[in-house]
């Protein structure tokens, strides 16, 4: 479920056994008033949760890719902080069963990375539940729950090792219950290169990236859906110079989040103002964001894609997109444009058969005949 947040991220997953993973969120102020016409996303949320044995509506987990505005926003607004205790029936905010978190980032922070409220909030949050851990280890409970992104430098994760998940390696437990429904392989954040003091990397390229293989209708790995917050062009260059040789299927998708709302900057070095069409994608990153499978799709969280001096979106990149997907504009999605047509957050259903679009209480094959996710072997054996 993509969420019409504008130039932000806002995605919810509800994986094959109930259980739920929010990536993000861009709640805007005006999304709260009833008066204005910006989609109230945190309502459409609220009615898509349940509510467990205490009566708290709650997210199983919560990742935040990384902490720019436009992904953190609405977190104190609309969603419980601190100890479970302490969850209020009158303010009746969404209870994070488990938080999923990077770290790196947060150590990125500097005069030109500065912080919002909002993401103050989550690291003070992160922090507290950190030193729950080391109280209690694997004996806390939901509320007081973290999964880490990476290590930290300097060894700072060392001694909390049991809720780190390491670099390329993979998470298949939400909220501690391990049913097999998912696996999300961590492929980024990437250390950074040289003297990290000196470079000051930005906040963008510190974005958690993950690759989830998804279970649906009771088969396994049945759905790939690849989120790499706003991770820019250097990163993904990087990704498939480090996997294009060994592990190329770990970039695969059905569903790929456009980093950056569909920036020209996630798949080029070279400045658009400067050169226009004649600015050059960079073919390394391009492969990286290539790795489709049989009918994928790709969502562009974004603002309307206009031929304007816009970035992001960036309609260049938007036609780089399109050719990835065979050409097919019909498989490219933004999700404030499908939102202005349809009224409703844009959202796929992950079958046995394959991936459809859910439009309202009607449902539509996105690929012909088997759906997104089909390998080369099944289309063969269905003719």
């Amino acid at each position: 479920m993509f969420f019409p947040v504008s130039n932000g991220d806002m995605t919810l997953i509800c994986l094959d056994n109930g259980q739920t993973i929010l990536i993000d969120i861009n709640i805007r102020g005006a999304a709260d008033d009833e008066d204005d016409e910006t989609p109230n996303v945190a309502s459409d949320l609220r009615e898509r949760l349940k509510r467990d044995g205490q009566g708290r509506l709650y997210v199983d987990v919560f990742l935040l890719s990384h902490p720019d505005a436009d992904h953190i926003s609405g977190l104190r607004n609309h969603f419980h902080l601190g100890p479970p205790d302490e969850w209020s029936k009158d303010d009746d905010k969404i209870f994070i069963r488990e938080m999923w978190s990077s770290p790196v980032v947060f150590r990125r922070a500097s005069s030109n990375n500065t912080l919002c409220e909002d993401a103050k909030a989550w690291a003070k949050e992160a922090r507290r539940r950190v030193k729950r851990f080391r109280e209690d280890a694997l004996d806390t409970g939901e509320g007081d729950r973290i999964l880490i992104m990476g290590e930290d430098v300097d060894g700072k994760t060392d001694d909390i090792l049991d809720i780190v998940v390491k670099l390329d390696e993979t998470a298949s437990v939400c909220n501690r219950i391990d049913t097999g429904v998912f696996e999300a392989r961590l492929l980024g954040p990437l250390s950074a290169e040289g003297d990290e003091e000196e470079q000051k990397p930005e906040k963008n390229d510190s974005s958690v990236i993950l690759r989830f293989a998804l279970k649906g209708g009771g088969v396994s790995d049945r759905g790939r859906f690849l989120t790499g917050g706003d991770a820019g062009v250097a990163i993904w260059k990087r990704l498939w110079e480090r996997h294009k040789d060994g592990h190329p299927d770990w970039l695969s998708y059905d569903i790929l989040q456009t980093p950056h709302h569909c920036s020209w900057r996630s798949l080029s070095f070279d400045s658009w103002s400067d050169l226009g069409e004649d600015a050059k994608v960079d073919p390394d990153a391009r492969e990286a964001l290539s790795q489709t499978r049989k009918g994928a799709v790709i969502i562009a969280s974004s603002k309307p894609i206009k031929k304007d001096d816009d970035n992001p979106p960036h309609e260049r990149a938007k036609r780089e997109y399109v050719d990835i997907v065979d050409g097919d504009d019909e498989r490219f999605f933004c999700t404030d444009e499908y939102w202005a047509d349809e009224d409703q957050a844009l959202a796929f259903e992950i079958k046995a058969s394959g991936i459809i679009r859910t439009i309202a209480k009607a449902a539509v094959l996105v690929a012909p005949a088997l759906g997104i996710g089909a390998t080369a072997a099944q289309a063969r054996h269905h003719g």
